[in-house]
């Protein structure tokens, strides 16, 4: 038995329009595990004024022998996501994890109760005793698994080999951060995982849509975000900081991403995906623009409050 029968997914998933659930961005190979949340202004990840819903992604990376699961979900989605990776992958497959925050629910709720469940090869981490982040169960049994559980440390710039092809997965640090994050990036999809960044899409309703299509881009409907929306995006969440900052080196680490990779998708931990390469041109170009606006060359630091929004 070969080992693309031995592991084969139960069925085949058709093409169609999506709304949430699980949206393939490369058949058989990378699919994202959407879970739609509401904005009432008590999601600090976004504006206080922000109304609407936003979505918490994970990705699924799959391989014939071997599959990768970027972020694993807040815990209220764990029933969810874990129907969708079943959804997707065989039972038995190797399986590796890859939080890309160790200090977000967002990022690490889950991985004590998928390694419990599925086949877990391996948890990929910047820091060795990752384990200790991912106690959230009250039972002994949680911590036992966490305990046995592999742990594999990565550094700053790494590269990951996913299955027995070799499928790479380049690991970075990422070049605009809070805390501990890595951004990833898949050479066979040319998908960048930027974490919390590229996060400032969100809709009215919870059915999205999700993806931000590069047909839609010339469409105000689909895609209506501008320069003024990411600065208020930027500015009135965890980034509040950047107006006066050194950010002419932030720029520079940023776009040595771009320069380097041929990235033709921006897969974020939360909002809405940005996809294609005229999509993925015009939200990097805002990104910048927005940057460049804030350096202390040119702007002044000063502390703002949640209340205040610019």
């Amino acid at each position: 038995m070969s080992l693309s029968t031995q592991y084969a997914p139960a069925r085949k998933r058709q093409s169609q329009a999506f709304a949430g659930g699980i949206a393939s961005l490369a058949d058989d190979q990378l699919y994202a595990l959407q879970n739609p949340f509401a904005l009432d202004g008590r999601v600090s990840s976004y504006p206080a004024s922000a109304r609407g819903f936003s979505v918490a992604n994970s990705y699924l990376l799959t391989q014939p022998d071997a599959a990768m699961l970027i972020d694993t979900g807040f815990g209220k989605d764990e029933p969810a996501i874990r129907g969708q990776i079943e959804a997707l992958i065989a039972p038995g497959l190797p399986l590796s994890m890859f939080p890309l925050r160790l200090n977000e629910f967002m990022s690490i709720n889950n991985v004590e109760s998928f390694a419990g469940h599925f086949n877990v090869e391996t948890c990929y981490t910047s820091n060795i005793d990752a384990a200790l982040w991912f106690d959230f169960g009250a039972k002994a049994e949680g911590r036992d698994i966490l305990k046995s559980m592999k742990v594999t440390a990565v550094t700053r710039a790494d590269t990951i080999a996913l299955g027995k092809e070799g499928r790479a997965i380049d690991v970075m640090q990422a070049p605009i951060r809070l805390i501990a994050t890595r951004w990833l990036y898949d050479r066979a999809t040319r998908t960048l995982f930027s974490s919390d960044m590229f996060t400032h899409v969100w809709r009215d309703t919870a059915t999205g849509p999700w993806i931000v299509q590069e047909s839609d881009n010339s469409s105000a409907d689909s895609d209506p975000t501008s320069l003024r929306d990411v600065r208020s995006f930027m500015l009135n969440t965890r980034y509040w900081w950047l107006e006066g900052a050194p950010t002419d080196t932030i720029r520079r680490g940023i776009g040595n991403v771009f320069d380097k990779y041929d990235i033709e998708c921006i897969a974020p931990g939360y909002g809405c995906i940005l996809r294609g390469r005229n999509v993925v041109a015009r939200h990097y170009a805002m990104l910048d623009e927005f940057l460049k606006a804030c350096d202390k060359s040119v702007a002044v630091s000063r502390y703002v409050t949640r209340d205040e929004e610019r």
